[in-house]
């Protein structure tokens, strides 16, 4: 197959869908791209296109890594149309396309593919004009947890007790909760995403294809550079904090019924605060972010109890 063969043609000469295929050019994220080694969000992009099962999406992408693992003109590592956004703007230009695209009956989906910079705090008016408005749009937010093109800023995405290079002796506040916000919206689907947990992933991708309105999706996404970690280690990392309870894997339907999908095993928290480098600050108060993980499982347990969306899936 040449190499200007349109990745439309090309899925529909693969036959069976990126699962089986091994054409580059068919793929969502192709070879060339820029990404670091261990980066959970090619793990997450390689895993959306699977789940979509060859259909090809519209993406808008903000200011973050993301747009940059498109490498340098005239190559492009992004097998599907992109829009890039300026960091406030994506859920704005996403409604747009998406409005255009209602208007001429087409069904591609239009999905957002933002860092935490872009959806916490530089993004969060246009997204949550989205979600109020309760836009079609599927919104993926990749959360490594700083601003990691940039040079590893803080954001409010970043937790209690991180270094970063604006909180060197770690930040105080704690990480804001932005599943609560966009539950809060009574967005028709929410839930959290693992890189560890690839049955979980591809099922809850597939529920929000398959529901209209606004979907949010939280990927947490490992990055060895800003969280001072090991890249072979960065799938393992996420399933240190799925189990020991630091990152809940659960699902909101319309801001109000709670299915949880995962719960703690008992694994210590310190086999997740100790290989990253970036605790350092908080390796010597473990007590405390225990106690923000019991509160946080508390609260959860609670709402899944008073508001119960089905028995617990994974």
């Amino acid at each position: 197959m040449s190499a200007t063969t349109t990745p439309a043609a090309a899925a529909t000469a693969c036959g069976a869908g990126p699962l089986m295929c091994d054409d580059p050019t068919a793929h969502l994220l192709r070879p060339g791209n820029t990404n670091c080694a261990g980066c959970g969000m090619s793990i997450g992009l390689q895993w959306l296109d699977q789940a979509l099962g060859g259909e090809k999406p519209v993406l808008v992408i903000p200011a973050c890594c993301g747009i940059v693992t498109a490498g340098a003109f005239p190559t492009s590592a992004y097998g599907v149309p992109t829009a890039a956004s300026t960091f406030a703007s994506a859920a704005a230009v996403a409604t747009g396309i998406a409005t255009v695209q209602a208007l001429n009956g087409e069904t591609t989906p239009v999905i957002c593919w933002t860092g935490d910079g872009g959806t916490y705090d530089i993004g969060v008016a246009t997204l949550s004009a989205a979600a109020e408005r309760n836009e079609d749009l599927i919104y993926i937010c990749y959360d490594n947890e700083i601003y990691g093109n940039t040079g590893g800023q803080r954001s409010s995405a970043t937790p209690e007790g991180v270094v970063t290079s604006t909180s060197p002796r770690g930040k105080t506040e704690r990480k804001k909760d932005m599943m609560s916000i966009m539950a809060a919206h009574r967005i028709p689907y929410a839930a959290t995403l693992s890189v560890a947990h690839r049955d979980d992933f591809m099922r809850k991708l597939r529920a929000a294809r398959a529901t209209k309105g606004f979907r949010f999706l939280l990927l947490l996404s490992p990055c060895p550079t800003g969280w001072k970690s090991e890249p072979e280690e960065s799938v393992e990392l996420i399933d240190f904090a799925v189990r020991c309870g630091l990152f809940p894997l659960y699902e909101v339907f319309d801001g109000a019924r709670y299915r949880i999908n995962a719960r703690p095993d008992g694994t210590p928290l310190a086999e997740y605060l100790t290989r990253q480098r970036r605790y350092a600050a908080a390796a010597g108060d473990p007590a405390r972010l225990e106690r923000f993980v019991a509160e946080q499982w508390k609260y959860l347990e609670a709402m899944a109890k008073a508001f119960p969306a089905g028995d617990d899936r994974v």
